[in-house]
């Protein structure tokens, strides 16, 4: 199982290696974005976003706060590279009814009309500087977009 995993994180295995589980991501994040593992094994007590339920608003005050090195520092938004969104078409109003003008994904994004961009002016595409941070996740009102980690920090040169 692969997790979302804050800003600046090494790839996961590195990352397992570095985290010292002292959860201080956590509480360095102002919006409760970042969650603590409740799992066995050596996941336990590791940072994860859950976009679905608290998406990441990019402050980047996690990797600061990180006293093992296991979350590097940031230079800006478009470099946290956590994941990337994936847009479910068969879900997606714009994709599926013709006339309808939900931008609800496209307006709160916050690398706008780079992570998510606009298709015909309304046809909503994930960008080429999506981050994964899963505002668009968070907001979407028909669950058509989902936040997968990046594959390179994974492990598996796969998209999740």
């Amino acid at each position: 199982m692969s997790f979302l995993r804050p800003p600046g994180a090494l790839p996961e295995k590195d990352f397992l290696k570095a985290c010292v589980h002292c959860g201080q991501c956590a509480a360095a994040c102002p919006y409760g974005s970042i969650r603590l593992l409740e799992t066995l094994g050596p996941e336990r007590h590791t940072p994860v976003i859950r976009p679905g339920d608290i998406p990441c608003w990019l402050c980047l005050k996690c990797p600061p706060a990180c006293p093992s090195g296991a979350l590097r520092p940031v230079a800006s938004m478009k470099e946290s590279g956590m994941g990337r969104a994936v847009i479910f078409k068969d879900r997606c109003l714009n994709w599926i009814e013709s006339g309808t003008m939900c931008m609800t994904c496209y307006d709160r994004c916050p690398l706008r009309g780079e992570g998510m961009v606009l298709d015909m002016g309304y046809i909503p595409t994930v960008g080429t500087a999506c981050v994964g941070c899963g505002m668009c996740e968070y907001v979407c009102p028909k669950n058509a977009v989902a936040v997968v980690p990046d594959a390179r920090k994974t492990g598996t040169g796969e998209t999740q």
